[in-house]
């Protein structure tokens, strides 16, 4: 018999059940369904609207069906529709009358709002982690490649050379952003909505103070129809994640590219390749690959909890029990990129060679001609125009600006003297960037170092 089934005459057809039910996805909070019950129940014999011993009681026997799950001594069934009901039929088989007093002064609305906070929470607290172990493994690279110089791109083509090590670390700054809006979404899912009920509160003399404080929540809820409809820090997770998962495919597209015989930069460990059924040759970057087409399915799961609270009226509706599979799905996506990119990029093998010598073609040392002109005294937009018929008359005659003779320079500029060639080396042109945020090695390395500090310091709050 349904646990709600009271105002019913019939029972509820098999298709029904099936179609109601959300058991088969929402079983992964079964042990912040449990927790959240434990504190309600001390709360209510706190209050005196149940006895200590009823509490006691139900503690014990919601403690034994969590071990019970753990260990698969107990089977969730679509008769009981929910994570919810589950836990309720075990502790009324289990302790018989005195387990159907917890559902006091609740409602599957507060309960699920609560249970989903909580299982949230603790999603956020290990992709907080390992968004850290990703940056970790970002410094370490870039301390490896101070000096491995490579062509910096725009439009997909040379642009101008800058070193691997600031290659790495933009996307360290992007990881940082995206930790920011992690512990931003942390700080608005921190409100313990138990309390709320159905969307009208209760009647009954609760302490929601003293529940925030059992399960370690910063703030209660302020509202009881938002306390039970609010789904917001379920969009900005899922937001953050978007938005993680392209940078991890920007990261995924330039590995993928780099692996490939055309660039060969990067060489990834075999640990971490593929091969093909029908090509004995091939070794695929596959993962960087799924990476980035997994990024689309993280939008998918955004663009699904966008359209499906964008028509709700308050309260709750049937419609947010659509919420968890996206929001499942987007963890579980997370993780399992973020898991794999880290060893992915620590076990890989950059060549340096081939990156100074793609750095040494397309011109990438041309503004630093116009550069050079231009502390010779030339205005930049008419050393801008020199430069550019130098590097035409370098195009028609198969040459690179180093290997033009100081003749042929004058004929462009006669401020061009033998102290150019220097001036055209690559590293030198990455060295001479010493502006904050540019690629010369002793900036790099200054970011590099108030990185680890940085890194440090997220991790003491974490701690705390």
């Amino acid at each position: 018999m349904k646990l709600w089934s009271g105002r019913f005459t019939k029972a509820t057809d098999r298709l029904t059940e099936d179609f109601n039910a959300s058991i088969a996805f929402d079983a992964r909070m079964y042990r912040q369904d449990i927790a959240g019950s434990i504190a309600h129940a001390k709360m209510l014999a706190r209050q005196g609207i149940i006895k200590a011993t009823e509490k006691d009681m139900i503690v014990k026997a919601l403690e034994e069906i969590r071990e019970e799950l753990e260990e698969g001594q107990l089977e969730f069934t679509v008769e009981a529709e929910d994570v919810h009901m589950n836990i309720e039929t075990f502790l009324i088989n289990k302790i018989g009358e005195v387990g159907k007093k917890l559902h006091t002064a609740r409602s599957r609305n507060d309960q699920v709002a609560l249970d989903i906070r909580l299982y949230l929470r603790d999603e956020i607290h290990e992709i907080r982690e390992l968004i850290l172990t990703l940056q970790e493994t970002l410094l370490d690279l870039a301390k490896e490649h101070l000096t491995t110089i490579m062509p910096g791109y725009t439009h997909m083509q040379k642009a101008q050379p800058i070193s691997l090590a600031h290659h790495l670390m933009a996307y360290f700054e992007m990881l940082r952003r995206d930790l920011e809006r992690l512990d931003d979404t942390f700080k608005r899912l921190n409100y313990m909505p138990l309390g709320s009920c159905a969307l009208a509160g209760t009647g009954f003399n609760l302490d929601r103070e003293f529940v925030k404080q059992e399960l370690n929540f910063d703030y209660i809820t302020r509202n009881s129809l938002d306390g039970v409809s609010d789904r917001d820090f379920a969009l900005e997770f899922c937001s953050f994640a978007s938005i993680l998962m392209m940078h991890l495919s920007r990261f995924s597209e330039e590995i993928i590219l780099w692996s490939s015989e055309e660039f060969s930069f990067i060489d990834l460990d075999d640990a971490f390749s593929t091969g093909s059924s029908i090509m004995p040759q091939k070794k695929n970057p596959d993962l960087a690959e799924l990476v980035r087409g997994k990024t689309g399915r993280v939008y998918g799961d955004l663009i699904t909890l966008l359209t499906l609270m964008k028509s709700l009226p308050l309260a709750y509706n049937k419609d947010m029990q659509e919420d968890k599979e996206a929001l499942f799905d987007a963890v579980d996506t997370v993780k399992k990129s973020l898991l794999v990119f880290a060893p992915m990029l620590r076990t890989a093998k950059f060549n340096q060679e081939r990156m100074a010598k793609a750095a040494r073609g397309g011109f990438t040392n041309a503004t630093d001609l116009a550069d050079y002109l231009v502390n010779k005294g030339m205005a930049f937009r008419d050393a801008h125009a020199v430069v550019g018929q130098a590097v035409l008359y370098c195009i028609e005659n198969k040459l690179v600006l180093e290997e033009l003779d100081i003749s042929t320079y004058q004929e462009f500029s006669p401020l061009i003297t033998e102290d150019v060639y220097k001036y055209l080396d690559v590293l030198e042109c990455v060295n001479r960037r010493k502006v904050p945020g540019g690629p010369a090695p002793e900036v790099v390395t200054r970011a590099l170092e108030a990185a680890g500090a940085w890194i440090r310091s997220v991790k003491d709050v974490q701690r705390k």
